[in-house]
């Protein structure tokens, strides 16, 4: 499956629509996530997204990784902005956005439908001048 998403990922970053990374073991370097930003470019802002493998959830992966693609955001894709969402029944998703400096800005009720199911989002931002 990972080697399928990586694959899906490369006609968007020759477009300049997105950049994907891996997220890896840090001392075995097995792929454990990834992570990304879908890039608006005439807006200069982007939506960070990743995901993270169940057995590697609450050891620092995705906050260091999360800092990491702001950095690059900022810096090397010269962004004014970042944002991101998460389902409300994953609130150590929303804590990742907390830790590397995003703030909420709302609630977005029954906004996407998953699995059957309507679920509501969370979204936060952060500004360049913020960061």
């Amino acid at each position: 499956m990972a080697e399928q998403w990586i694959q899906t990922t490369k006609e968007k970053f020759e477009k300049g629509e997105a950049i994907h990374f891996a997220i890896v073991h840090r001392a075995q370097h097995f792929f454990i996530g990834g992570i990304g930003l879908t890039v608006d470019k005439q807006n200069e802002v982007a939506e960070l997204g990743y995901w993270i493998g169940k057995p590697y959830w609450n050891q620092v992966y995705c906050t260091e990784a999360a800092q990491a693609v702001l950095r690059y955001g900022f810096e090397v894709l010269g962004l004014n902005r970042i944002q991101a969402r998460h389902f409300t029944r994953n609130p150590a998703s929303g804590r990742v956005m907390q830790k590397i400096g995003m703030k909420r800005e709302g609630h977005l009720r029954q906004a996407v439908k998953k699995w059957g199911k309507f679920e509501d989002w969370e979204i936060y931002g952060i500004l360049r001048g913020e960061w």
